[in-house]
């Protein structure tokens, strides 16, 4: 046996170079599956933070502080004196120095008692809806791990879901507080446009631009709000008008006809509410905002919702880039700052585009403002989807986004151009992902919106208890109608009554014509009648 064995020579290189190749190999996989063991794991804190920091509150002697034992977190956009804004980006933070004063609405939150626990990540310089950061990390979902949680106000979103604050504050200019709130399944407001400073913010866009915030609870979102909007008169009762938008809710993936029903029997059960109303808001729009048309025309000839709707978003993206080119132009083109997936071509499109219609889009703007406020005077309030679509994967490819940022944007584009005050509304699930409606009113009555979330919330959690668990609706959310006659339909065909089974079976198809059992049934009784 020994004779058969060949003497190794240690001193080969061939066999160095094998054991290295193979020891190589092994670290690669050693290192690979740490790296999926890492993956898999939770995040500290669910990813939502990128610094934490502890503000205490500002002692006021003689005076009540309403938010008093409650904790927050902020959006890295607001200055906090001694610390760097970081807006997302580590470039942006390692060539800007400590702020010297703290936002002004900080200081307010702190004033009454507030404790703020961290800054939130965000997406860069606050552009895009997806929630996702190469640099800082993506914030966990809370409620679908695997999707996204929505941005650019992602952490701040996350955090609020996740029980981690009390609330949190945002910014919103193009759905960066409605989107997250909507897929993380809690309350967003997005007040009307200039109502709260942004002092102490850093822009984007600032005839977008406003400062929002998250909670969970409805009293908490209404405490929030009574310390950061202005003062005004007492708020006076007055009868609400809903409106129904239902041409929007076509767009959605959620079953409109079951929010429908969910907003009829809520008004139904409460005092100072008008029957629901509907309308067709997309044609709203084209009517009473002249200067949408050119916009409408460059992107189609069609005379449809949806391509309304983008219309606005195109004014939307356009004003944002003009904007954020003014406002940041000089920084971007002397640092040339490595940029993230979506982020560089909104960045680069911003510094390329040329703007020489500024004064229309403007002019789109004030039209708007002033068709929600004739639409909506002060009782109204609109109720649209606040997303079309359930949330994206984490990182989906770009290809099977698009359409998915497009839907997402003609729904915010709407209070972003009015400068309206919006809220998200979580209403339960639906194929295991977060449902939600918004309400928006018209521009300066924040407090009665506000008012209003906090008198109708739950009286609308209770009917999407019921909703959910009852069959499709019809498309006036009327189920017992146009089911009771298709029981008396069975109840006459049972009786051999043809022909008055025939008819409640047609008033049955004619209150709901998407029940396929209503014709099925009709054309039973038919064949019985030969």
């Amino acid at each position: 046996m020994s004779k058969m064995l060949k003497k190794v020579n240690a001193s080969n290189p061939k066999l160095w170079l094998l054991i290295g190749i193979g020891l190589a190999g092994a670290v690669v996989v050693v290192a690979e599956t740490r790296r999926r063991r890492h993956r898999n794991l939770p995040k500290e804190d669910f990813g939502a933070f990128v610094e934490r920091i502890e503000l205490l509150p500002i002692p006021q002697p003689n005076q009540t502080q309403t938010l008093s034992a409650l904790t927050f977190a902020i959006k890295d956009i607001f200055d906090v004196k001694g610390y760097v804004t970081g807006f997302g980006n580590p470039q942006w933070k390692k060539t800007h120095g400590e702020a010297g004063k703290t936002a002004i609405v900080i200081t307010a939150l702190l004033s009454d008692g507030a404790t703020c626990v961290g800054k939130t990540v965000m997406d860069e310089f606050s552009f895009g809806i997806s929630g996702e950061n190469k640099f800082y990390g993506t914030p966990t979902n809370p409620q679908m791990p695997s999707s996204i949680p929505g941005g650019s106000s992602s952490g701040s979103a996350v955090a609020v879901a996740a029980r981690l604050v009390d609330f949190a504050i945002g910014t919103d200019t193009t759905g960066c507080v409605r989107i997250p709130a909507a897929f993380c399944g809690i309350l967003g407001f997005r007040p009307s446009h200039g109502v709260i400073s942004t002092i102490g913010v850093l822009p984007n866009a600032q005839s977008l631009d406003t400062v929002g915030w998250f909670a969970r609870d409805p009293s908490v979102l209404h405490r929030v709000g009574l310390v950061l909007l202005p003062l005004t008169s007492v708020e006076l009762k007055r009868t609400r008008r809903i409106i129904f938008a239902d041409d929007l809710f076509q767009l959605s993936k959620a079953p409109s006809q079951k929010t429908a029903y969910i907003i009829g029997k809520a008004i139904e059960n409460l005092s100072g509410y008008q029957s629901l109303q509907h309308m067709n808001l997309c044609q709203y729009i084209a009517s009473n905002v002249p200067s949408l048309k050119g916009f409408h025309e460059k992107l189609t000839q069609q005379q449809n919702g949806l391509s309304i709707l983008k219309a606005l978003t195109s004014v939307m993206f356009s004003l944002q880039g003009y904007e954020f080119k003014t406002n940041h132009e000089e920084w971007v083109k002397s640092v040339k700052p490595r940029l993230g997936r979506g982020v560089s071509e909104r960045v680069n499109a911003a510094m390329n585009a040329t703007h020489d219609n500024i004064k229309t889009l403007y002019k789109v703007r004030t039209e708007m403002r002033g068709a929600f406020q004739h639409l909506l005077k002060d009782d109204g309030i609109l109720v649209i989807p606040t997303v079309a679509d359930y949330p994206l994967k984490l990182n989906t490819e770009k290809g099977f986004s698009s359409e998915f940022h497009d839907r997402a944007f003609a729904l915010s584009s709407i209070a972003s151009i009015s400068g309206c005050c919006q809220v998200a509304i979580p209403l339960g699930c639906h194929n295991d992902c977060c449902a939600s409606i918004s309400l928006i009113s018209a521009h300066g009555v924040d407090k009665f919106l506000l008012n209003t979330v906090l008198d109708m919330y739950s009286t609308l959690q209770e009917q999407v208890s019921v909703a959910y668990a009852l069959p499709l609706l019809d498309t006036n959310g009327s189920m017992e109608t146009s089911e009771l006659l298709k029981e008396k339909g069975n109840t006459a065909f049972k009786g051999r009554l043809w022909n008055k089974a025939v008819d409640y079976y047609t008033e049955a198809i004619n209150l709901n014509g998407t029940n396929a059992t209503y014709y099925s049934n009709r054309a039973a009784a038919y064949l019985e009648l030969g």
